[in-house]
């Protein structure tokens, strides 16, 4: 048996339409959305009462897919939003961009912020982080030449 691919990751988030518009500005395209409870969530997942809402976004050619989840039921457990990017568990999303500072604008418009500074890697890419909602860090990355 071997792993057939990465479907997706899934992101907690507080503000459901906050972090839709955002990822939506990134360039992920709106696959689905819906409520999600019973018995068989609360197996699945170790919860009991879970009452969620979720939204699947994928990138363009089906390269990916984030699920953006906002708990009713139980409260959500509150994060460390502002955890620097060596903070044990995942850190971040790294996105291929074709235009860094036009996808940067985009997001800086709609709650976005830089992390640190662009940076390019060697003469290959051009490099940065941006902190986006509920803390999450997604790292852009333009090839260059």
């Amino acid at each position: 048996m071997a792993v057939e691919r990465m479907d997706h990751v899934g992101i907690v988030v507080d503000d459901l339409a906050a972090a839709i518009e955002f990822f939506t500005a990134l360039g992920l395209e709106p696959q689905g959305d819906g409520m999600i409870e019973g018995d068989w969530v609360d197996r699945i997942v170790g919860l009991d009462g879970v009452r969620s809402e979720i939204a699947m976004l994928e990138a363009p050619g089906g390269r990916g897919k984030i699920e953006l989840v906002k708990f009713h039921s139980p409260a959500i457990r509150a994060g460390d939003r502002e955890a620097p990017s060596n903070a044990a568990g995942i850190r971040h999303l790294c996105f291929a961009v074709d235009d860094l500072d036009a996808t940067l604008a985009r997001l800086e418009s709609r709650g976005g912020e830089l992390v640190g500074t662009i940076e390019s890697y060697s003469d290959a890419y051009r490099l940065c982080y941006v902190r986006g909602p509920e803390g999450v860090i997604v790292e852009l990355a333009e090839r260059l030449g």
